[in-house]
């Protein structure tokens, strides 16, 4: 595959996307929803955020696992599992608005979504040639950030209209994705046996910088997605912010991924955390200002989180070397979800003392900080040697 052609047209790509959009699915139209049907079903909001981190510290466990389920069983089989896994249970939400029925479900789901997740960015990593693969990642995540354009308003849009039967059944869609496996796992031929002994640490270590910047943005975003509806449950703001959000992470996510091919991430990926930082600076003041800041933050702070997913990402393949790619990807997603982890519950607790805009705030405050360690995660060291032999996409 040359640089002419376009990717879409690869079935391996196509198959990913098919996966990666009916899994990310449910997902997305569960993220922020939930918490708004435990408040609804009588949870103290400082405690709705309890639902999300469950799911979440499941998928951050099993995480760590997928690179050694994928050598004893392959690739295809442990995929399935986990689309059955976040699929199956998602019906049964509707029998009980408890904090402990709804926990329950979600720990099941985020045992299937760390397997979506882990093999879903190695996929992507391995679907296209090296060269482009800032552009498959972009593409990837654009699957990814669809479902969230879409799904994430319309989960709190369900829940709020007291339609929780057609959100359970809509967050079953990860079954359908099974028939597309088989393909996925043809076009990206056999998996790499497992490296040297040192090499998984050796992945670690140097996935460990993107994916720290990852944790930040991604705490972030935990925060906005969770609290800002229950901030804000009457009218359509909450609703059209989570879209404005959306719609500009969704296309720097997409459009971040094969620029890096072009100039890197050296300068990108410190740029793209700025952004959101300035962007939840806004979003906080509009808090107390007017909606308006508020849908013009969420817009900018988006921007900054699409583009900071996608080139923590290929950062850290870049890093790791063709090698350690699973590691890397299993590192970068655990990060992910840790952040939105935290971001779900102790920025509500944060939030209950002094307030959501503050919050958002400090939270921007932290996220500036750490723009030194984004320039570091960009780079390629001597301590990463494997990632010079496929750093053409890096700064």
């Amino acid at each position: 595959m040359d640089a002419r052609t376009s990717l879409w047209r690869g079935r391996g790509m196509q198959a990913l996307i098919g996966v990666t959009v009916l899994g990310f699915a449910s997902y997305c139209l569960t993220l922020a929803s939930l918490p708004v049907y435990a408040v609804t079903g009588g949870a103290a909001e400082s405690t709705a955020g309890v639902v999300t981190a469950v799911f979440l510290v499941v998928t951050i466990a099993v995480q760590a696992a997928i690179p050694a389920l994928t050598t004893r069983f392959g690739v295809g089989p442990v995929l399935v599992a986990g689309l059955l896994a976040m699929g199956v249970p998602s019906p049964l939400y509707v029998l009980d608005d408890g904090v402990v029925w709804i926990s329950a479900l979600s720990a099941v789901r985020g045992a299937g979504f760390a397997v979506l997740t882990v093999l879903g960015a190695t996929l992507a990593a391995q679907v296209a040639p090296v060269a482009r693969r800032g552009e498959s990642i972009g593409l990837y995540g654009l699957a990814i950030a669809v479902p969230n354009l879409v799904a994430v308003p319309a989960g709190v849009a369900l829940v709020l209209g007291d339609q929780v039967g057609w959100l359970s059944w809509l967050a079953a869609s990860p079954v359908l994705g099974i028939p597309l496996v088989p393909l996925l796992v043809r076009s990206v031929g056999p998996q790499p046996g497992p490296g040297p002994a040192g090499t998984h640490r050796a992945a670690v270590l140097a996935a460990l910088a993107p994916s720290a910047v990852l944790f930040l943005v991604t705490m972030a975003g935990g925060g906005v997605v969770t609290f800002l509806p229950i901030e804000r449950p009457d009218g359509v703001l909450a609703t059209v912010a989570l879209l404005v959000f959306g719609i500009t992470g969704a296309i720097t996510r997409w459009r971040a991924g094969a620029l890096s091919d072009r100039l890197g991430t050296r300068l990108l990926l410190p740029l793209a955390l700025a952004v959101a930082a300035v962007g939840l600076v806004v979003t906080g003041i509009g808090l107390g200002t007017g909606d308006t800041w508020v849908l013009v933050g969420a817009a900018v702070f988006g921007a900054g989180f699409g583009a900071t997913q996608n080139l923590t990402l290929v950062a850290a393949f870049v890093r790791a070397g063709e090698g350690g790619t699973t590691t890397a990807s299993a590192m970068w997603n655990a990060s992910f979800d840790a952040g939105t982890a935290t971001g779900a519950l102790a920025l509500g607790f944060l939030a209950a003392g002094i307030g959501l805009d503050w919050t958002y705030v400090l939270v921007a405050a932290l996220l500036a900080a750490a723009l030194p360690l984004a320039s570091a995660a960009a780079r390629v060291g001597s301590s990463v040697p494997q990632a010079r032999q496929s750093s053409a996409g890096s700064g």
